[in-house]
């Protein structure tokens, strides 16, 4: 027991002899025991710009390397930790977009900037990002949208063409969804900018939103849609000028007027029809038969 304590006390002496890390050479010091980290950060911009080093974000420090390691490094309680580090990312970067971070859904769930950043060694080209491309960054967290990103019909975020950015800014939460522009169609409208009208007749959800109909995530239907046409438009119009009855198999196989090899007579209704054969216009139209979204 002795022993044991004489130990204790020889080390508690060699660390009160050890200079403070502020005394050291930069980051030299650090790279006594995180090599990796210090030879990574060697080659990140935060170091090329203003000659950053380790102490410009760490605080306790020398106390840290003074105690020989262990969780002083930040001297911040752990139920603190993620607001602290983005505050410290925030003294710094604290553009337009930026700004508004701490009332995003991101810093609300305890999100903080080292959950998609490396800031000491990162695998992408730009924005220090802990994924090679920025949609396997929120993929990380966001499973469901990598799934319906490999769906038949999705934007080409696979294929490089797109990112997650295009449409959601991760770091502004002034906007649902962190959307990049003021609604969801306006968004929509900067690529698809013919659906944007005035128009003289309009198709009231596609005016609301366009989320009503698509699926911007991905979808296993043509075009992003919700659902397989008839049954997308049937969720509204399930009457009108003509029955709105569901155009499924109960109702298309007997009484009427086509016959198909084998014998089998089947409803007109069912051959490769869906409603924007005859309601083509069906984001508006200016046609004097609009009112029916017709060719």
């Amino acid at each position: 027991m002795a022993g044991g304590l004489g130990l204790f006390v020889c080390f508690a002496i060699l660390a009160a002899a050890r200079p403070p890390l502020q005394a050291e050479k930069g980051s030299e010091a650090c790279a006594s025991c995180h090599e990796e980290t210090v030879t990574g950060f060697s080659r990140n911009p935060h170091q090329a710009i203003g000659g950053a080093s380790c102490v410009s974000c760490h605080t306790g420090s020398a106390r840290h390397l003074q105690e020989g390691g262990g969780p002083t490094i930040f001297a911040f309680k752990a139920s603190d930790l993620p607001l602290q580090k983005t505050q410290q990312c925030l003294a710094c970067h604290e553009k337009v977009d930026q700004a508004s971070y701490l009332s995003g859904m991101h810093a609300r769930r305890n999100v903080d900037c080292t959950s998609c950043h490396s800031v000491h060694a990162s695998k992408s080209k730009t924005a220090l990002l802990k994924a090679a491309a920025q949609a396997d960054t929120c993929f990380t967290c966001h499973k469901a949208y990598r799934a319906k990103s490999q769906r038949s019909s999705h934007h080409p975020i696979p294929e490089g063409k797109m990112s997650c950015s295009s449409c959601h800014n991760p770091h502004d939460g002034s906007n649902p969804s962190m959307v990049t522009a003021d609604s969801v169609n306006e968004k929509c409208y900067e690529c698809h900018a013919e659906k944007r009208g005035p128009f003289l007749h309009e198709h009231a959800p596609v005016r609301e939103n366009c989320l009503t109909c698509h699926d911007p995530h991905g979808s296993n239907h043509d075009k992003l849609l919700q659902a397989k046409q008839p049954y997308l438009c049937q969720r509204c119009h399930f009457s009108g000028g003509h029955p709105g009855n569901l155009y499924d198999r109960s109702n298309t196989l007997a009484g009427s007027p086509i016959t198909i090899p084998g014998g089998t007579t089947i409803s007109s209704r069912a051959v490769e029809r869906e409603c924007k054969n005859c309601h083509s216009q069906v984001h508006g139209s200016n046609s004097l038969s609009g009112p029916v979204f017709g060719r």
